[in-house]
């Protein structure tokens, strides 16, 4: 079956359903206090509860986009369910994430790191949707796949944190333990994955065209 070439396709879906499972569903309470993140700011929770439940519904639709055999064989589901990725998913999520990082208690730099990664996550989606609105096809690929980067690095995000914190226990004082965790886990979870991402998209011409020519095949 052409569908299990890509053999990435089942894991990673296994590890964001599960994420989310994990995730969302004290958001879905209503109780402020079941949040993981807590802020004295009055409209912090319900942007939060907008956040985390759109970047839900965008990061289990990436899962399906970004799968090649299901885009071969399901074109206008395809384009459907991207619909419901971007404005559905990224676009009330950014804008919340937007909002909810720059009113971070976590510290100027994990603040900076938040706003930034929102400004590029919706800014990667606009001009993936542009480049497919106008078929040019592997543009989109290309900024859909950054797109993507963005949108599941909240699950690398959580990795770096508990790395960082096993790292930090017992090298910096408890009250700076949080803001310095948070800092270096906000900027490593969505930096790495784009860089390893880019170094990918730009590898060598010749070989990229063969992955691309094996992929046409595969759906």
């Amino acid at each position: 079956m052409t569908w299990l070439r890509k053999p990435w396709v089942g894991p990673l879906a296994f590890v964001v359903v599960a994420f989310v499972a994990f995730s969302l569903p004290p958001y879905l309470t209503g109780d402020r206090l079941q949040a993981r993140v807590q802020s004295d700011w009055g409209p912090h929770y319900p942007l939060l509860v907008v956040h985390v439940v759109c970047a839900s519904i965008a990061i289990v639709t990436c899962v399906v986009q970004i799968w090649p055999w299901f885009r071969g064989r399901f074109p206008v589901l395809h384009r459907r369910i991207g619909r419901v990725y971007v404005f559905a998913g990224v676009l009330p999520s950014g804008l919340a994430g937007l909002v909810i990082g720059w009113m971070t208690p976590f510290g100027p730099v994990a603040q900076v790191s938040n706003v930034l990664l929102a400004v590029m996550w919706l800014t990667f989606t606009w001009l993936a949707w542009r480049a497919a609105r106008q078929r040019q096809f592997r543009d989109h690929r290309k900024w859909m796949i950054r797109s993507f980067v963005l949108t599941v690095s909240i699950i690398t995000n959580r990795i770096w944190g508990v790395l960082v914190f096993l790292w930090l226990a017992d090298r910096v004082p408890e009250a700076e333990l949080a803001h310095m965790v948070a800092g270096i886990s906000t900027w490593a979870g969505w930096t790495i994955p784009l860089l390893l991402s880019q170094w990918w998209l730009e590898r060598k011409p010749r070989r990229r065209a063969v992955v691309e020519q094996r992929e046409a095949v595969s759906v």
